[in-house]
This record gives structure tokens, sequence and C-alpha cells, in this order.
């Protein structure tokens, strides 16, 4: 993890991506929606439109199967999209995505965090998985994941993702597994009913999101006293909309978000015209302008304000105690895990 936090903050200006843009691309652009996409709007598309090329954005949850009926039925209406570190590996897996040839794009594979995890994306940004609380509600919060299950404590709905994947992780971590064996524990029968069990405790009491933009709402809202989100969306609320919460750090998840470009697009060349603009140090590091992410550019990071960094889910403060997701673990075990996960909601 000190590798990780000293790669991307020591990380100097060297090289800059090969300027592929030019005026006259048409392209579809599918990503998260809400902070996220607006923060994307304003340190991609709007410059790239400017160009003189048009992008019409698309929203979606990250369902893979949308990709892939796209492909299999060779009706295919999105060109790039984002897509989390599990969705990039299953696409890649079953030939939705297109593999990219960073010699095409212009760029160097070797300035990007995690650019070797997958043939099939461009890694965009570094985010965590993290959880927070209103102040204005709650004087005295939570400081640890344990306060996820601690209902005599902290009592009161919790807001959760509707997805195994980091749920199930921190379960783990609340009956005391270590960092370090989260996944070997999860691979395990006994692992995952031993992670399904501690989620028992607080099932009654858990508000279920499904969209980014849900996580800091319901908190806004009083629907919950804490929620799970992605640092971005709870640092958005906190900087643009004033909201009184607070990111709790402890045992964040980090995680990828990449640039794909859909098998067989109908404008693949703007696709890549588009990653590769994307890709480069000046838009990566405008992004954190507009959100909390860490750019996966390592070349970006002289491009982001002072005053950002430590919002960032790769300052070192935030770095203590987080884990990285395990894509492969999820990509090999994530179908068989959700089936369950989503069995066990209907209990």
């Amino acid at each position: 993890m000190k590798k990780f936090a000293t790669a991307v903050i020591a990380a100097s200006a060297l090289c800059s991506a090969a300027g592929l843009a030019r005026a006259g691309d048409s392209i579809n652009i599918t990503s998260w929606g809400g902070a996220y996409q607006d923060s994307q709007k304003k340190a991609y598309f709007e410059p790239y439109v400017a160009k003189g090329n048009k992008i019409t954005e698309a929203e979606y949850n990250g369902e893979v199967a949308k990709i892939k009926a796209m492909v299999e039925a060779k009706s295919i209406t999105w060109d790039v999209v984002d897509t989390d570190t599990p969705t990039v590996l299953q696409a890649c897996a079953e030939g939705a995505l297109e593999k990219i040839d960073w010699g095409k794009l212009g760029l160097d594979k070797s300035k990007f965090i995690g650019g070797d995890l997958t043939e099939c994306g461009v890694p965009s940004i570094v985010y965590g998985t993290v959880f927070g609380y209103d102040t204005s509600k709650l004087k005295d919060g939570p400081t640890k994941v344990n306060d996820i299950f601690d209902l005599a404590k902290f009592p009161g709905k919790r807001g959760l993702q509707k997805s195994p994947v980091m749920n199930l992780e921190w379960a783990l971590i609340a009956d005391g597994v270590a960092n370090a064996d989260i996944y070997k524990v999860l691979a395990t029968k006994e692992g995952q009913d031993r992670a399904f069990k501690k989620l028992d405790s607080i099932k009654a009491n858990v508000v279920w999101w499904e969209s980014g933009a849900q996580a800091p709402q319901i908190l806004a809202d009083g629907q919950v006293v804490m929620t799970s989100a992605w640092n971005g969306r709870l640092q958005s609320a906190i900087d643009k909309d004033k909201k009184t919460f607070k990111i709790v750090w402890d045992h964040q998840g980090l995680d990828w978000d990449w640039w794909t470009i859909v098998k067989g697009a109908p404008n693949l060349d703007a696709g890549y015209r588009f990653v590769s603009f994307a890709s480069a140090p000046g838009p990566q590091g405008d992004q954190t302008k507009y959100i909390a992410y860490g750019p996966a550019n390592k070349d970006a990071i002289p491009n982001v304000d002072p005053k950002t960094l430590p919002n960032l889910p790769t300052a070192p403060d935030n770095l203590k105690t987080a884990f990285n997701i395990d894509p492969q673990f999820w990509a090999d075990n994530g179908d068989a895990l959700r089936e369950r996960f989503n069995a066990w909601l209907t209990k």
C-alpha cells in the first residue's frame, strides 16, 4: 500500500499523451450519471465538443448484460463506456469489449496506475468506497467499519449498495478478518457463510441504494444515519451542496474506473481519439476540480490543486487501513455471490 501511495503522490509530469482529437468526430459515451458524470462532462466532454466534435451521452448502472446484448445482437449504440473493474474484466472475458491498442492511443501504459490489469480498458480514476454520516444529525459519529454493524451504539438505518461487493468484505473485517486475509476467507464457503451471518445482524436496518447519486441523497434526507458511498459522491455533496457530511476512511476499498470501447463500436476510431484525449494528464487533473477521485495517469498529479489532494482516496492519511478490491476474485466469483446475495435479500 505504501508503494501504491508513493506512486500516486510522488509522480511527476514527464510527458503528455499524444493529442489525437480532431474536429468532426461523433461519439456515444455511457457513464454512471450524477456528480461523477457531471465531472466528466466538465473535464472531458465539453472540452472535446469545443474542438468541433459531437458527444451523445447515456447513463447506466454498470450492467454487463447491456453491453453483451448489444454485441450479440450486432446492434451497438454505445461507443465508449466507463466501467468499474469487475465489469471490464467480465465484459472483456466475454468478448464484449475491444482490446486496447495503446500504440493507437499514443499513450504510455506504464504511466497508468493499474494499466496492466486488463487488456480491454484504460484506467481513468482511482476511487474509494467509504462510508459517511451527517454531523448535523449525529454529533459523535462512526469512526470505523465495525460501527456500521453496531446497532446499539448507532441505532437507525444504514445505507449500503445493493451489491455483494464491499458489503461482504466489510462484514468480514468487522468480524475480525485482516485485510490480507479477506479474499482467502471469502473464497471459502465457511467464509461466505460468516460474511452473510454478519450482514444478517443489520439486514432489517439497511436501506439499499443502487445508483451513486442515491447514497448522498438518502443521507441528506435523513433516511439513514450513515451510508456507504463512493468517496467522490460524498465530497461533491460537501463541496457543492454544502452538506455537513463527514467521510470515514477506515478500511476504504480502492478500485478503478476504466474507459472501454464496445466490441464493434460504430465509431471505433473516434472512440480511440476520445479516450486518448480524456486520458492525458491535463484533462485527468482537471477532473479532480469537480469530483474527488484520484487520477489514474500518474503524470496528472502535478495538475491537481494541493488543497484537493487531502480529499482524494490516494492521500497518504486515507490509505492507512485501505485495501484494494480484488478484481480477479470478483471476476471469478461475482456471478455466484451476486446470485446468493440477491436470494439473501428476498429472505
